[in-house]
């Protein structure tokens, strides 16, 4: 079965959504839970950040920016001798797509009209024996009237750069907990879906060891398909800081180093050629820098 085209089918029967006063409330909810969840996962990295070295206090540096079609964001960037760079950014955005893009999204074939907002983030870590590891959650609504659809995507991966079972099994479980309250079909679908999306087929390898990926999330119950999504996010942020605290203080040498910076260069080249963040960011009007938040400080091919 091809997950995405029931996903897609399922979208498009979608009924028209009741009054823009609902469709509000769910926009204003939507959006303050990727703020909650972006202080949350700010505040849990920079105590990681800080537990070695008592007498630092490093923190994320905060950007606003405006998006001139509507809308804008938060940069969010902290740079340390545990995370080397981990952004998290949020984005509230809206408007119009171009003739060209709207073609590719449900429900903004004919006006594209579009809403969405959503989380992002990505950590490239000092140690080569902590993982890299990318999360993001998203709310979209396109179209208006009777065309008019919304859904939610996201997932999360994992990028160790040498072989590292515990972590991966620490992570797949943390997101098959998630997965298994509200459909038992969800994490082996959405385990595939990943593994699919993040791979590079140029060099005939993964990205990572991969993790969850969905999107066109729409089962006509709005509060479950919500709940589902925030605890997406709340597996991430457990599974992935414990997997930081048991690796950073692992010892590495010069050769470890080189391979994590190989490693990234894989990273570099998926983000640019294949993903569809950035490509949506570039497309509508997005910030360049926030959209090219995931790319790490240092890298080597």
């Amino acid at each position: 079965m091809n997950v995405k085209l029931e996903m897609l089918k399922k979208l498009k029967k979608q009924k028209s959504i009741n009054t823009s006063e609902k469709i509000n409330s769910k926009k204003k909810e939507a959006t303050r839970w990727f703020v909650h969840l972006r202080d949350e996962i700010c505040k849990s990295f920079e105590i990681i950040e800080n537990t070695p070295t008592k007498d630092n206090n490093i923190s994320f540096s905060r950007k606003e920016w405006e998006r001139e079609g509507g809308g804008g964001g938060v940069i969010s960037i902290m740079k340390g001798n545990v995370f080397e760079k981990v952004g998290v950014n949020i984005s509230t955005v809206y408007g119009e797509f171009s003739e060209e893009f709207r073609g590719q999204i449900p429900g903004a074939e004919e006006d594209g009209k579009f809403w969405a907002s959503g989380i992002s983030v990505v950590s490239h870590m000092f140690n080569p024996y902590v993982p890299a590891a990318h999360m993001n959650t998203r709310f979209l609504i396109t179209g208006e009237g009777k065309n008019q659809k919304m859904w939610f995507g996201g997932g999360g991966d994992l990028t160790p750069i040498f072989e590292d079972t515990e972590s991966k099994e620490l992570f797949h479980k943390s997101f098959k907990d998630a997965c298994d309250k509200y459909h038992q079909s969800y994490y082996p679908q959405f385990k595939k879906w990943c593994d699919e999306y993040f791979y590079l087929p140029h060099r005939d390898e993964a990205r990572g060891v991969g993790g969850i990926f969905f999107d066109y999330l729409y089962n006509d119950n709005w509060d479950e398909d919500f709940a589902f999504i925030k605890d997406v996010g709340k597996a991430f942020l457990s599974s992935y800081s414990q997997i930081i605290k048991n690796r950073f203080e692992t010892n590495f040498n010069a050769q470890d180093r080189q391979a994590q910076l190989i490693k990234r260069g894989r990273y570099v080249e998926f983000n640019l050629l294949y993903d569809r963040g950035t490509i949506f960011g570039l497309k509508t009007g997005g910030n360049t820098e926030a959209v090219l938040m995931s790319l790490p400080p240092n890298v080597s091919w």
